[in-house]
């Protein structure tokens, strides 16, 4: 097997992971993955296909069966394009329900593994270096303070013209921490060879550039 390198970015809601991970992988010209859209679209499936959210067994039989497809920006599910529905709060709180279930989860990680084509991939989640891909050359924890993920989420939904109150997103996000930290399987946590990187004063772009110097030093301590 030929060597591919993985990067993993794990992390809570909003802190960043997505932007710095998509600005990674383009600048090392690695695969992305986001594995956090792959539960979304089990969500949002679900709630189309009214299913209920406590469901495992019927929501597992659903992951392992979705047609989701990655097309550029384009994505689909079950061949048509979804929308901006997938990215809103309320689907993200689906999203967070269904990922506790040990079933789904299981369901979705071969799905999640198969991303790993040469010449790299860059994972972000929740996940990722601990069960995913706990071989990865370089494992990121990303965070930053509760209010200042709300305050980029609130942003990051206005700039999208999409409803946003900064105190329902600061409540949400700091239920979803703990129901991601708490969860039985595969819960938010830092592993030990896991590099902790608080970028509460970080833009995107400096948050880059600290996990690039990270990943030259450790190509050049294989090399060596």
């Amino acid at each position: 097997m030929p060597f591919i390198p993985v990067i993993t970015i794990d992390g809570p809601s909003a802190s960043g992971k997505g932007a710095v991970a998509q600005l990674l992988a383009k600048t090392l010209q690695f695969h992305y993955l986001d594995s956090g859209l792959i539960y979304r679209l089990t969500a949002l499936a679900a709630r189309r296909a009214n299913i209920d959210l406590q469901d495992e067994a019927r929501l597992a039989q659903l992951a392992s069966a979705l047609d989701i497809q990655f097309d550029g920006e384009e994505i689909r599910l079950n061949q048509a394009p979804v929308g901006a529905e997938v990215r809103g709060e309320a689907c993200g709180a689906d999203a967070s329900t269904i990922a506790v279930l040990p079933a789904v989860r299981v369901a979705l990680l071969a799905r999640q593994r198969a991303f790993r084509q040469s010449p790299g991939l860059v994972a972000e989640g929740r996940d990722m270096g601990s069960v995913v891909f706990p071989e990865a050359n370089l494992k990121i924890y990303l965070d930053a303070s509760a209010e200042i993920r709300a305050l980029r989420r609130y942003k990051q939904l206005k700039e999208k013209g999409m409803y946003a109150n900064l105190e329902e997103i600061l409540h949400g996000l700091i239920a979803r921490d703990a129901r991601d930290c708490t969860r039985s399987f595969a819960p938010l946590q830092k592993a030990a060879d896991t590099f902790f990187l608080d970028n509460s004063e970080l833009t995107v772009a400096q948050t880059t550039d600290v996990i690039l110097q990270l990943y030259k030093e450790k190509v050049s301590d294989l090399a060596s």
